[in-house]
């Protein structure tokens, strides 16, 4: 059984551009991605020319600037892109929010040159681009991080970065690496960003992670071992690395969200169809008033998650001083409710939801890593938190 892809139901005062933007991202998902998706589950398969054709639709720079190839769209643009996508296949759309992710910290932080050198093959997915924060020993604790950076004596001498990333998307198939590396001191201060190719001297990656969802991506250590890296390689001044992390994490985490958005709506969708099919004690299951409040319960929530997420997209764009909080505060609520609905799905289905071929396992699986990458959810409550108290 194929996923499927379908408008989503009942959203709200989207513009005739953006409602333009979530058709013509549907149809691309219903047409190359929807029917292959259990496949590429099933086989561990990375379509990398599928990816690569979201470049010609503007995907693979949607908040960049248009003079290296951009789309120029905003946050809330993204997060219809993002939950349009994961309708057929959650971990298709989120490796290009990553891709993105990547591309937004060289279009916001990188010098003139850097932009032109790395943007234009970038944003029309000629070079695939991963971001590499988390470390074996440093995941919520990311400034602990380890993987250093040594430049070389004089002006303009390269730097030599020894460590290891972990967990990296995209790892060993990607052409570019957006690296976080201590060049200082301890903490959050002594960290700064570098932009590596995948052919980098000394960059090396581990084997092929076995995960428990997102089967269609690869995950890989990063290696660096006396990697070879130009000065003129790095973002920004030393030890601004982290800060630039931080920022890219904000609209990381909208987008992850509306990843998990759109898988949980793929979930109801199937549920609601199985529910009208299955029959059991000569009738629908949708008859019988606890499936119904089951299934009320699950559009319910979609649907505060979907207003919460465009709210919190809005504040991003908007450059409200509490974006920050609401983008925590939305990936928070949204990737826990959509691993709750797809779970609840999966009940629905009975011990169909647990066969492969009818889809939803799948959504279960993919989703659950939602509630703790790019941040997770205790520490999205601690940056809550944060704003609400002080520190």
């Amino acid at each position: 059984m194929d996923a499927t892809v379908d408008r989503a139901p009942g959203q709200f005062e989207l513009n005739a551009d953006q409602r333009a933007i979530q058709e013509m991202t549907a149809a691309f998902a219903a047409d190359r991605v929807a029917p292959n998706a259990l496949e590429w589950d099933k086989m561990r398969h990375f379509p990398s020319d599928v990816v690569r054709e979201t470049g010609a639709l503007g995907l693979g720079g949607i908040y960049i600037r248009d003079d290296v190839g951009g789309s120029g769209l905003g946050r809330m643009d993204a997060v219809l892109i993002f939950e349009a996508l994961a309708r057929a296949c959650p971990a298709f759309s989120a490796f290009i929010s990553i891709h993105n992710m990547a591309a937004w910290m060289i279009d916001t932080f990188g010098d003139d040159d850097q932009r032109q050198r790395f943007l234009p093959k970038i944003t029309s997915m000629e070079w695939l681009a991963s971001y590499a924060l988390t470390e074996p020993s440093a995941g919520s604790d990311a400034a602990a991080l380890k993987t250093r950076a040594v430049r070389g004596p004089g002006n303009g001498a390269d730097y030599t970065l020894n460590g290891t990333k972990q967990f990296i998307s995209g790892a060993g198939d990607n052409d570019v690496y957006v690296v976080m590396s201590r060049t200082g001191e301890d903490g959050p201060k002594g960290v700064s960003t570098f932009v590596i190719p995948k052919d980098a001297p000394g960059l090396k990656f581990g084997a092929l992670e076995s995960k428990m969802g997102w089967h269609m991506q690869p995950t890989r250590q990063v290696i660096f071992e006396d990697c070879k890296v130009p000065a003129e390689n790095r973002l920004s001044a030393e030890g601004m690395g982290f800060r630039i992390a931080m920022a890219g994490l904000d609209g990381g985490r909208l987008n992850i969200a509306a990843c998990s958005l759109g898988g949980a709506q793929s979930a109801l969708d199937k549920a609601l169809q199985y529910a009208s099919e299955r029959q059991a004690f000569g009738q629908a299951i949708d008859r019988f008033q606890s499936m119904q409040f089951r299934l009320a319960d699950m559009e319910t929530e979609l649907q505060a998650s979907r207003i919460f997420l465009y709210a919190a997209a809005s504040k991003l764009d908007a450059k409200a001083h509490d974006a920050g909080k609401w983008s925590a505060m939305a990936k928070r609520f949204v990737t826990d409710t959509g691993f709750k609905v797809a779970n609840d799905a999966l009940q629905v289905f009975g011990g169909y939801g647990y066969l492969h071929d009818y889809g939803v396992e799948k959504l279960v699986r993919d989703l659950r890593v939602h509630q703790i990458l790019e941040g997770t959810n205790e520490i999205m409550r601690v940056i809550i938190a944060r704003h609400l108290i002080g520190r």
